[in-house]
C-alpha cells in the first residue's frame, strides 16, 4: 500500500498478472457494494481519478489500475503491438474477474480510458461483465470511423466543416504517430512542464497529480495512438454496438474532441443517457464533484432497476443541468421557488436560500421529490455581507462550487421619491442591489477560480426600463441589477461564465403582500398590498413561466431577458421609442 499516491492514500492495493503484464490495481470502500472500475487515459495515470475516487468510496466498491505501461504497471516487451484494444480487453477482463468475480462492473472512463471502454462495452466477449458504462471525452475509434466515412463519402458544407474541425482539434494525434520525437519531448522539456501547462489551460489544481512517472508514461502510451488509431478507423467494425447501458458525458470546452462527434451515438448505443458539462477536457480534475454525482446516480439507478429516476434523466435540460449545483436566493416562494424546481427537475442539486427557514425548507423538500438528487435549505439574509461569506464557504465545503447562481432575492416599494425615506431607500438598495452585489462577487469569484464556466442569472424587473412616478427606489435598485449585469457579463466572457438579467414584468407572486408604500398610514399601506395583489392574482402571469424563462438563458447564454408581454413591449419602447414611457412614467395607478 505504500506504493499508492497520495490522493489514493488508504486504498488497498494488488497485483494482477496477464499476458505477461502486471497490473497495478488500487481499491477503494467495501467490496460488498456494487463494483465501479475507474480506467484512467492518456497521458494520466489511476491518481488522475483521485477525487472521483474518494467521493464514490462511500457508497461503491471502487478500483483503479494503471494501464499497461503507465504508473506502477509494466510495459510490454517490445512496446509495438503490446497496446492493441484486444490487449487492453484481456487486461480488463484480468482486473474485473480479480476484484469482482460474481457480479458485473460498472465502468467508467476518462480519454484513452474511455476510448477502451467502448471496445469493452461493443465486443462479444465481455458480455455479462459490464453493468454499465460512463464515458468521457473519448470515442469509439470505430464510431469515430464510421462517423469520417459518413462525412467523406456522403459530404456536405456542414459535413465538410465538422470534418475540418474535427481534424484540427486532432492535432496531437498527428504528431504521436511520429516516430521518436514524443518520446523525446515528453523525457525532455515537455514532461517538465506539463503540469503547469495543465494549471494554466486546463485550470487543472496541483497536488499529487500528474505523478512522477508522467515522463514515462506519455512516452508509452504514445503507443496506443500507433497501434490503434489508424487500424480502426480504415475499418471500423460494423458490429459496436453497446450491449449495456452508456452513460456520455460531453464537457462542451473540450479542446481536442467535437461534441459532433456524438450526433449517431444512439444507433450504436440504444440505452443511451446523455449529460453535458461546461468544462474543459480533464474533468476527473476539475469537476469531480459533478461527476461523482452523476456517476453514483446512473449506477445506483441501474442497480435499483429504477425507470422513474431514467426518466428524470431524460427531461428537456437533463444534459445540461442534471447534477449540477445551484443557488437561489428568495427561494421560499414566488419567483425563486418556481426556479428551483425548474432546475429541480432537470436533475440539478438545488441549494434553496432565503431568510424564510421554513418556507426554504419547503423548498429544498419538495425539489428532493420534483427530482433533484439533492436538495438543501440555508437561513441567510442576502444583504448581510458576513453571512453571505460564510454561506459561500460551506457552500464550498460541503456541496462544491456553485454551476449556476440565481440572485432572486428582492423586495418591493412603492411610493413617490418626495415621500420615500433614508431607510426606505437602504432597505430596497441592500437587498435589491447588495444582495446581488454580494452573491455576483462571492460566489462569481469561485467560479471564476475554478477556471469551468458557470452562469450567473440576477432577477432584474421590467421596471429597469420602465421609468415611473410611484417607483422610483424599486425602479432604480433593478436599473443598476440590469446595469451590473451587463458589465459583469462583459468582465466574465473570457472566463466562460455567462450573466443573464432576467426582467419578469408583472408576475403573480407573493411580492405585493408583502411590498411596503411610503408616505402612508399602516392601514392603508395594507388595503394597497390588498388591493395591489388582487390586481397582480387577476393578470395570473405564473412565476413558472419566468423559472422557464431562467433555464433558457442559461442554456442559450442571454444577455437581457424579458420575460411579460408587458416587459417586451417597454424594453422595445425603451430603445425606440423612449418619449412614450416618459410620458407614461407620469401616469399613477389607482390603488
Amino acid at each position: 500500500m505504500s506504493g499508492v499516491g497520495a490522493g489514493l492514500a488508504g486504498a488497498r492495493e494488488r497485483w494482477v498478472r496477464t499476458g505477461g503484464i502486471e497490473l497495478c490495481v488500487a481499491e477503494l470502500g467495501d467490496p460488498a457494494q456494487p463494483t465501479v472500475l475507474l480506467v484512467h487515459g492518456y497521458p494520466d495515470s489511476k491518481e488522475v481519478w483521485s477525487e472521483v475516487a474518494r467521493g464514490l468510496a462511500g457508497r461503491f466498491h471502487v478500483v483503479l489500475y494503471d494501464v499497461r505501461g503507465c504508473g506502477r504497471s509494466t510495459a510490454p516487451q517490445p512496446l509495438r503491438g503490446g497496446f492493441t484494444l484486444e490487449k487492453l480487453t484481456d487486461d480488463f477482463l484480468a482486473v474485473a474477474d480479480a476484484v469482482s468475480p460474481d457480479r458485473p462492473v460498472h465502468l467508467v472512463g476518462h480519454d484513452w480510458g474511455s476510448v477502451q471502454g467502448w471496445e469493452f462495452a461493443t465486443v462479444r466477449r465481455t458480455e455479462g461483465r459490464l453493468a454499465s458504462f460512463t464515458s468521457m471525452s473519448g470515442p469509439s475509434l470505430d464510431h469515430f470511423g464510421h462517423w469520417i466515412k459518413k462525412r467523406t463519402v456522403r459530404p456536405t458544407p456542414r459535413r465538410a466543416a465538422q470534418l475540418l474541425n474535427q481534424s484540427a482539434k486532432s492535432w496531437y494525434v498527428y504528431m504521436l504517430h511520429t516516430p521518436v520525437l514524443p518520446e523525446l519531448a515528453w523525457k525532455g522539456p515537455l514532461g517538465k512542464r506539463w503540469p503547469k501547462i495543465l494549471q494554466r489551460v486546463e485550470k487543472v489544481p496541483g497536488g499529487d497529480y500528474p505523478t512522477a512517472s508522467l515522463p514515462t508514461d506519455a512516452a508509452h502510451g504514445a503507443w496506443l495512438y500507433r497501434d490503434n488509431v489508424l487500424p480502426r478507423l480504415r475499418r471500423p467494425r460494423a458490429d459496436a454496438y453497446a450491449h449495456c447501458p452508456v452513460q456520455l458525458i460531453t464537457p462542451t470546452g473540450d479542446a481536442f474532441l467535437s461534441p459532433r462527434l456524438y450526433d449517431d451515438l444512439e444507433q450504436w448505443a440504444p440505452q443511451l443517457v446523455r449529460r453535458t458539462l461546461p468544462a474543459k477536457h480533464w474533468v476527473p480534475r476539475t469537476r469531480p464533484d459533478q461527476l461523482v454525482s452523476w456517476i453514483g446516480e446512473f449506477i445506483t439507478a441501474k442497480e435499483e432497476g429504477d425507470p422513474a429516476r431514467q426518466v428524470v434523466a431524460s427531461g428537456t435540460y437533463a444534459d445540461r443541468f442534471g447534477g449540477q449545483l445551484v443557488l437561489v436566493t428568495g427561494a421560499a416562494g414566488g419567483i425563486g421557488r418556481a426556479t428551483a424546481f425548474a432546475f429541480a427537475e432537470a436533475g440539478a442539486r438545488i441549494i434553496a436560500v432565503d431568510r424564510d427557514a421554513e418556507g426554504a425548507a419547503r423548498t429544498a423538500d419538495m425539489s428532493r421529490l420534483i427530482g433533484a438528487p439533492q436538495a438543501w435549505a440555508e437561513v441567510v439574509d442576502v444583504s448581510d455581507e458576513t453571512a453571505m461569506e460564510k454561506l459561500a464557504d460551506k457552500v464550498h465545503t460541503e456541496y462544491g462550487t456553485v454551476d449556476v447562481l440565481v440572485n432572486n432575492a428582492g423586495i418591493g416599494l412603492s411610493g413617490s421619491f418626495l415621500q420615500t425615506g433614508t431607510e426606505d431607500w437602504k432597505k430596497v438598495l441592500d437587498v435589491n442591489l447588495w444582495g446581488v452585489i454580494h452573491g455576483c462577487r462571492i460566489f462569481g469569484k469561485r467560479m471564476a477560480e475554478r477556471g469551468q464556466g458557470g452562469h450567473i442569472v440576477n432577477t432584474a424587473s421590467a421596471a429597469a426600463f420602465l421609468p415611473s412616478k410611484t417607483l422610483p427606489a424599486y425602479s432604480t435598485s433593478k436599473a443598476a441589477v440590469l446595469m451590473l449585469s451587463e458589465c459583469l457579463r462583459a468582465e466574465l466572457a473570457g472566463q466562460g461564465i455567462g450573466v443573464s438579467a432576467i426582467c419578469p414584468g408583472i408576475i403573480n407572486t407573493g411580492i405585493t403582500s408583502t411590498a411596503r408604500f411610503a408616505g402612508v398610514s399602516a392601514d392603508e399601506e395594507k388595503r394597497r398590498q390588498t388591493k395591489a395583489a388582487r390586481m397582480y392574482g387577476l393578470r395570473n402571469y405564473p412565476p413558472e413561466k419566468v423559472a422557464d424563462a431562467i433555464l433558457r438563458a442559461v442554456v442559450r447564454n442571454q444577455a437581457v431577458v424579458p420575460v411579460t408581454p408587458e416587459a417586451h413591449g417597454a424594453h422595445l419602447l425603451s430603445r425606440f421609442a423612449p418619449r412614450v414611457l416618459r410620458a407614461l412614467a407620469r401616469f399613477e395607478p389607482r390603488l
